[in-house]
């Protein structure tokens, strides 16, 4: 392996009055939102040209950024993470923030959570923090609880580790490079993303880039650390990352990274269905799920991860850069419209979106029954509240949805069959959604797509969101008290409490059915 060149250069500075770095919220829309930046103030005037393997692009220059003049301030930071930082401060240890969080600080948004990275050893770690546990075997970190959260704190030493296992990383320290800038440097070349690749120091209130991280945020791009075939058959995991990532952003994949995600995405078949099932979490029950269902269904990973629906898009004759939408995009569009990164549903939510809109594909139904069923839900299965709201409904449904078939049901007595007909076909689609050999079939009509039989959903996590409907084929469940109003306890909803779970799926399926907007 050759070792990499390393040019020294200076930066001319302009020393008449400090440039500004402004970077623009990246704003939730249908297209790659442009992030606008003017040029940020250099904190020393030498940095360094350090060829590190990245497979797209130029070569990046060194960068220690003012984190003040990049608009960040601790207030940003949430308090549980704050408190571990300065724990760990006061014991004369190095701490910096790494990956996401940075990013996503940079962009003024909130981050989903903070990672900590430190000079101390992990069992330093331990005896500074009375609730703290190390965890995991290959890469150890620790888990410091701080009331009801946890704060994870990986070490350089841990870290090193991780780092040696990469050839692409076998690097030596550059001339007039310092031990510390060396340190960092070698740590940021072990992520997956330059964007993941910044290092924030919030006491001498420094960012570090040392891979063009910052210039790829300004440019809207997710771009692999090393080149990018490399970094997937190293960890097949930063396939969904990406996809994750580029989602919720609403940035692009690099040309070579966009490629290898095609080219690999068969990959991922291999990972742990736990791992699957997390990842596919983070990028449906975080706000970004309809960007998130798009990008997959563009680079041929829908087709492995839920062949069910990657079926049903073929059969609207949906595109893979199409930009209309469908019932099943709609439906992930209003869920987003009430989550966020540090506002999460629980995974039960979006499976129940998954198997209901399944049941509607299966056989359409009336779009009173569809709300009448939402209701039931959201009422715990009392059939006078359904009759009594279900009937006062006014305004149209939106008709682009051919899963919505008008039927003129006139009786309540055909309405209440026909809502108990959907529980039916709803509880069908969940179990056909768990069953290898029905998944295994969903694309059996379309040859030219590739053969999955992958499920990740676990029969405990199936059992979960079966209750959600049970109490429309039961009846009205005891003591069950439905909440009135359209406020989220964020908090139960995240722990999967059945009660909120059930109040934000009737809001979804009654808001898509019957959108606000067509009220008037």
């Amino acid at each position: 392996m050759a070792v990499p060149q390393v040019l020294v250069f200076r930066t001319q500075l302009n020393i008449r009055c400090p440039f500004i770095f402004c970077l623009h919220n990246v704003r939730k829309s249908s297209s790659v939102a442009a992030v606008a930046v003017e040029p940020v103030k250099v904190l020393k005037n030498q940095s360094y040209n350090a060829s590190d393997g990245k497979g797209d692009g130029d070569v990046p220059k060194w960068k220690k950024l003012s984190s003040e003049e990049l608009g960040i301030s601790t207030s940003m930071i949430a308090k549980p993470t704050r408190l571990v930082l300065n724990g760990l401060k006061k014991k004369g240890f190095e701490v910096y923030l790494v990956g996401g969080c940075v990013r996503d600080l940079i962009l003024n948004r909130t981050p989903k959570d903070f990672d900590i990275l430190t000079s101390a050893e992990l069992k330093e770690v331990l005896k500074i923090f009375q609730r703290c546990e190390i965890v995991g075997r290959r890469f150890p970190i620790c888990h410091v609880h701080i009331d009801d959260t946890i704060v994870e704190v990986s070490s350089f030493t841990a870290t090193g580790r991780k780092f040696k296992r990469n050839g692409y990383n076998v690097v030596r320290r550059p001339p007039a490079c310092s031990e510390a800038d060396f340190i960092r440097w070698k740590n940021c070349l072990a992520r997956d993303f330059t964007i993941n690749g910044l290092m924030f120091d919030p006491f001498a209130k420094i960012v570090y880039d040392y891979l063009g991280g910052l210039e790829d945020i300004r440019r809207a791009k997710v771009r692999c650390v090393i080149p990018a075939n490399a970094s997937f058959i190293e960890d097949c995991a930063r396939i969904l990352r990406g996809v994750r990532i580029a989602g919720r952003l609403r940035f692009r994949f690099a040309r070579e990274t966009a490629h290898f995600i095609k080219e690999l995405a068969s990959s991922i078949s291999r990972l742990d269905k736990g791992r699957i099932l997390l990842e596919m979490n983070y990028m449906l029950a975080y706000g970004s799920a309809e960007a998130s269902l798009r990008l997959l269904w563009k680079f041929g990973l829908l087709e492995i991860l839920l062949p069910i629906q990657a079926s049903y898009l073929i059969s609207q004759g949906f595109r893979r850069r199409d930009r209309r939408s469908n019932m099943l995009l709609t439906l992930f569009s209003t869920l987003d419209n009430l989550l966020a990164p540090n506002r999460p549903c629980h995974s039960s939510l979006w499976i129940a979106i998954l198997a209901f809109h399944k049941a509607l594909v299966d056989r359409p139904r009336d779009p009173l029954v569809v709300a009448a069923f939402s209701i039931a839900v959201h009422c715990g299965g009392s059939l006078s509240d359904v009759l009594g709201i279900v009937r006062k409904i006014s305004q149209p449904h939106d008709t682009r949805f051919p899963e919505l078939l008008d039927q003129n049901i006139e009786s309540d007595e055909a309405l209440l069959d026909e809502m108990m007909n959907l529980a039916t076909y709803v509880e069908a689609a969940l179990q056909e959604m768990t069953d290898e050999h029905f998944v295994s079939r969903a694309l059996i009509e379309y040859p030219q797509a590739p053969k999955s039989d992958l499920v990740f959903i676990s029969w405990t996590l199936a059992q979960k969101v079966s209750a959600i409907f049970e109490c429309v084929r039961r009846g009205k469940e005891k003591d069950f008290r439905r909440k009135r109003g359209r406020k989220i306890d964020y908090e139960s909803l995240a722990l999967g409490k059945l009660r909120e779970v059930r109040h934000i799926f009737a809001m979804v399926v009654f808001d898509t059915v019957f959108p606000p907007h067509l009220k008037d």
